[in-house]
């Protein structure tokens, strides 16, 4: 069976950068980070107080009475679907829509949704849980309430897999067009876990950054929790050709992979085998990637093991190959970063600009790849490689090349 062409025709993001896409990319452009102290939530005894934060929700003018059935991950994954639909231009009739999906990750839940409620009945003494607890802190909700919101009728579901969220989404609503079940499918993720409970969660596990995220430098010590929503637009190519959608970049194919391993502790193998199925798929050589968005969290052991794999994946183009870690900007958002970090590799295809890896300090010799410290670079950059790699040993890549008629 021939593979039918897949291309970008939209995107959406909300993060500690930014409420839209550009503000976004003008951030990661400038090496801008977004980590700070944390405001928003009660830190209570909490050690840990540095997050990567939304400090301000956009006027999203969705009506109170559906606003009071969405938990915070929902409304993050509407807003950015709905600049996603907007750049895309896509305007649904009846017909269309039911040619029109969504897959929409996330990492966990609604835990704003399952805080408010543990604390409302177990230390407040309320009688009983808010009405709309299961339906606003379930994993389906994001992509329920955008197919609502956009009014989409095809193939809408959820992806949960810890941090692979994102690209796993990207690969599961670019397997509905394949398959011929959608000529367009949103996909992302979203994720709104600063949260105490969530926060004392990673806080308990040691990983966690003082002060802040550091990927590939020396002195790094842990990753910083953020929060957002990334949505594209995927659309079958003469879909996007007929009704003349702007294309922003083709989506060029996966790799996915499992350590079969350890909970936590991720290996070289799993993320190696992920980098070399995605360029298999996509039919691309080592040599014609130019830059790898990298999962890079900012902890000693991950760092490490993205370099060793990079290197084993790529052979002697790795020395060629620019790499970043933008979690050093917009934080890891769990179910989310993939997504935004998808944002990064399409704009880097279209601009011709790599985004750094902000508050690098110090070489590491174990990290010994060109990770892009603190300026970005100009370069053209024909294909773009997007890591993330989660616990449970779940591994996927996703890669994007410029578009070619």
């Amino acid at each position: 069976m021939t593979r039918p062409r897949i291309v970008i025709t939209g995107l959406g993001g909300i993060c500690a950068l930014g409420t839209d896409v550009p503000a976004i990319w003008q951030a990661m452009r400038a090496g801008r980070s977004g980590i700070g102290p944390i405001t928003t939530t009660p830190l209570h005894e909490l050690k840990v107080s540095c997050g990567a934060e939304i400090a301000q929700l956009p006027d999203h003018g969705i009506e109170h009475k559906r606003l009071v059935t969405m938990d915070r991950f929902s409304l993050l994954a509407v807003i950015a679907a709905r600049e996603a639909a907007a750049q895309a231009g896509l305007a649904l009739d009846a017909e269309a829509s039911t040619r029109a999906g969504a897959v929409i990750g996330t990492g966990v839940c609604g835990w704003e949704t399952i805080e408010d409620n543990y604390r409302g009945i177990l230390l407040e003494g309320r009688p009983r849980a808010n009405i709309f607890s299961i339906p606003r802190g379930m994993t389906a909700a994001p992509a329920g309430q955008v197919s609502m919101d956009l009014g989409l009728r095809g193939p809408v579901f959820a992806v949960s897999s810890a941090c692979s969220s994102g690209n796993h989404s990207i690969v599961s609503a670019a397997d509905q067009i394949v398959l011929g079940r959608a000529d367009v499918m949103l996909a992302g993720g979203t994720e709104a876990p600063i949260i105490w409970g969530v926060l004392k969660g990673w806080e308990a596990m040691r990983v966690l950054a003082r002060q802040t995220c550091r990927p590939f430098s020396a002195d790094r010590d842990g990753l910083v929790i953020g929060e957002g929503a990334g949505v594209i637009v995927l659309e079958r190519l003469e879909h996007a050709l007929a009704r003349g959608a702007p294309i922003l970049a083709e989506y060029a194919g996966c790799g996915m992979s499992a350590d079969a391993t350890d909970i936590v502790a991720p290996t070289v193998e799993g993320p190696t085998a992920a980098m070399a199925n995605c360029l298999a798929d996509a039919g691309l050589a080592p040599q014609d990637v130019d830059y790898v968005n990298a999962h890079g969290t900012g902890t000693k052991m991950n760092d490490q093991i993205e370099t060793q794999a990079i290197r084993r994946a790529f052979g002697e183009a790795a020395d060629r190959l620019s790499v970043s870690s933008t979690k050093s900007m917009h934080g890891h958002c769990l179910g989310a970063t993939a997504a935004l970090e998808m944002i990064a590799c399409v704009k880097a295809v279209t601009d011709g600009v790599v985004p750094p890896t902000a508050n690098y300090t110090t070489p590491d010799p174990d990290c010994d790849l060109d990770v892009t410290p603190n300026v970005a670079r100009e370069r053209e950059v024909r294909a773009a490689l997007s890591n993330s790699f989660a616990f449970g040993g779940t591994n996927a890549t996703v890669a994007v090349k410029a578009y070619r008629p």
